[in-house]
């Protein structure tokens, strides 16, 4: 009689390597001391070319358009829009430079031209999800180096396009725009920490609460009458205008953003700027302001 085979039991799956422990950054949500470190760094540069040469601020707002571009490209790549990067680089930073040499006209002019380019480059690779990849494209163009040449605009009002200084309106609109972007965050973050109890929006973002905007609206409120009142020789009420306005904006910036990565399903767009999950979570804010600031100031102030 011929012997059965031997069936032999197969050995077991090697045991998967433990998932490394995720760090609790607490209430906040994020690495503080990373977070403030890339912050003062990037501040300190932003500093240095206002005071000595304004242009090469706009080399750092090109710089970070590019990126944000790249990390956009990056999200969107995880529902399979390829939107064109070169394109959307090269025109955004074209849109940037003439809002800052010639003015909004020719940003407009600009931002046509670049939107006419991008949906006849995206048709070049055939019919088939042309309008999604198109729809993207032009999105991104408008979220990142539209609003980032508002930038320029703001700079763009001292007219002098070498020298810096707070003699510069230029000057003086970037610094009260981006002290009241952060002190919005800071508001926001040190009433959040202390005091938040009631969500804002827990299915976008849990970490935001009512108590951290009423935060953001206490100091935004201050810096803009103190900003205004001391750097820029104008009437207090509208230091309050801009406080409410930048408050408003950034916390809509920042959940916008917010909406964005969680349908593209990413966590954090990128790793660029340590402690803040990517340029983007630090730019979502900057940009939603930057409109409605330079809006009141052009025409309240300067």
């Amino acid at each position: 009689m011929a012997e059965l085979p031997v069936t032999q039991t197969p050995p077991p799956p090697p045991s998967a390597a433990p998932e490394p422990p995720k760090k609790d950054y607490g209430r906040a949500g994020r690495n503080l001391p990373a977070a403030i470190g890339s912050a003062v760094v990037l501040l300190v540069a932003i500093a240095l070319s206002l005071m000595f040469v304004k242009t090469v601020f706009m080399l750092i707002v090109v710089g970070c358009v590019v990126a944000a571009v790249w990390e956009l490209h990056r999200g969107l790549m995880a529902k399979d829009m390829d939107v064109p990067e070169q394109p959307l680089m090269i025109g955004g930073t074209v849109m940037v430079l003439v809002a800052y040499f010639l003015g909004s006209d020719a940003l407009v002019t600009a931002t046509a031209v670049t939107a006419l380019v991008i949906m006849l480059w995206v048709l070049r690779r055939g019919v088939d999800g042309y309008v999604r990849t198109s729809a993207a494209a032009v999105l991104t163009l408008f979220y990142l180096p539209f609003l980032g040449s508002f930038v320029a605009l703001m700079l763009g009002e001292g007219g002098d396009w070498t020298s810096g200084g707070l003699s510069d309106d230029g000057v003086r609109g970037i610094i009260v725009w981006v002290l009241l972007t952060i002190m919005s965050d800071i508001g926001g973050y040190i009433a959040g920490v202390l005091f938040g109890r009631h969500p804002m929006a827990p299915v976008i973002s849990p970490k935001k609460s009512w108590e951290g905007f009423a935060g953001s609206v206490v100091f935004t409120v201050a810096t803009g009458v103190g900003l205004v009142v001391w750097l820029l020789d104008g009437a207090w009420w509208i230091g309050v205008a801009l406080g409410v306005v930048a408050c408003v904006m950034a916390v809509l910036g920042d959940l916008v953003e917010s909406v964005i990565k969680r349908d593209l399903g990413v966590k954090d767009m990128s790793q660029i700027v340590p402690g803040h999950g990517g340029l983007m979570d630090r730019l979502d804010s900057l940009l939603a302001t930057v409109a409605p600031v330079w809006l009141i100031l052009h025409y309240a102030v300067f």
